[in-house]
């Protein structure tokens, strides 16, 4: 079967139930989501609301379009994986459970030049489409903000340093996390991947591709037809971005930044106050990056920095919820922010000079 042929059997199940079920918490929040953007044009160009309004209509619009090319791009990359066959996916991330596919599926995630929204969006996908829970884990834990375009930034904001020494220490979580996870399921801690594939020992991926590429045409037909599956599978991923958005518009608005910026120091106090505001903020990484160097530069911590670079990643209830609609266990959701954050605390509190 050709590599632009193959369609997910579960996926299209999974697309007819939904077309049956109506998903009222998607339809809730887009209609919000919808309501407060258009909400930001009138109030702009139209009628003034009051200064409340204003500002929750203003956070979300510029939220909304900070994420949408990351949302937009991981739509597309969900729609060209959706095109390739289980046996390529697991080809390139080495096989289950085997340290080099977790060193790879972590170097995937440190190279892929996406924001969090869109990387979660491609891990959920590559879980789908074979990769192991460690995998999956690592992929997920090394991506979020180590984008070539955010590393450039953050590069600019704290130095050479602290941006290396800060992406080879999220690669070590990822690792360690990700050994963590394949040896749960191994031992029957967590559930196994049910979209696991077996290859076989004389698979070889360029002589496969040659092979299905063969004939392939593109077309305009195709492209539509890609970035359609794409977002079908990006639904519930984008659902609760969406929620996410909304709600850290309304904390944004209603609660005073006053308060978290006098508890940000480089002490418990300080990591503790971090690990709950990254907890409770829903910030997309292109917004967590600059506020990240503000913990640096202004705060003195550079393991609050860390921790609000990380934590987020491993507390963030998108992530968390899309975890568990996905492998469809509460048990491997909550798992996530069990085995990283005592990690990320550990080296935020050396980073700071506590321990």
């Amino acid at each position: 079967m050709g590599c632009c042929e193959v369609k997910n059997e579960e996926s299209e199940s999974c697309h007819a139930s939904s077309g049956k079920k109506r998903d009222y918490v998607f339809l809730g929040v887009l209609t919000l989501g919808v309501s407060f953007y258009l909400g930001h044009i009138l109030n702009t160009y139209v009628i003034q609301s009051s200064a409340h309004i204003t500002h929750l209509f203003h956070r979300f619009f510029e939220l909304f379009n900070t994420m949408s090319w990351g949302i937009a791009l991981g739509i597309v990359f969900v729609g060209l994986l959706g095109r390739v066959p289980r046996e390529y996916v697991v080809s390139i991330l080495g096989r289950p459970g085997s340290k080099i596919g977790l060193l790879r599926a972590t170097l995937a995630g440190l190279l892929l030049d996406l924001c969090s929204h869109g990387i979660l969006m491609v891990g959920m996908k590559l879980y789908e489409r074979g990769a192991s829970l460690g995998q999956t884990m690592a992929f997920l834990i090394a991506s979020p903000w180590n984008s070539i375009s955010l590393t450039i930034i953050l590069i600019s904001l704290i130095g050479l340093k602290w941006t290396l020494l800060f992406i080879f220490l999220s690669g070590v979580i990822a690792i360690i996390s990700g050994i963590i996870f394949d040896s749960f399921e191994k031992r029957g801690v967590l559930p196994k991947n049910p979209n696991k594939v077996e290859i076989p020992e004389d698979f070889k991926i360029v002589d496969n591709l040659k092979k299905d590429l063969k004939g392939f045409e593109f077309s305009f037909k195709e492209v539509a037809s890609i970035l359609n599956d794409g977002l079908k599978d990006s639904k519930m991923i984008i659902k609760w971005v969406l929620f996410g958005a909304l709600l850290s518009s309304v904390i944004n608005v209603f609660v005073d930044q006053g308060l978290f910026e006098q508890y940000f120091g480089p002490s418990l106090l300080g990591l503790f106050s971090t690990l709950v505001v990254t907890t409770i903020l829903e910030v997309c990484s292109e917004g967590a990056t600059p506020l990240a160097a503000d913990l640096m530069n202004r705060a003195s911590a550079p393991g609050n920095s860390f921790t609000f670079l990380m934590a987020g990643v491993s507390t963030d209830y998108t992530e968390i919820l899309s975890l568990k609609e996905t492998t469809r266990s509460w048990k491997i959701a909550f798992f996530l922010p069990l085995i990283t954050v005592p990690q990320v605390l550990l080296i935020g509190l050396i980073l700071n000079g506590t321990i």
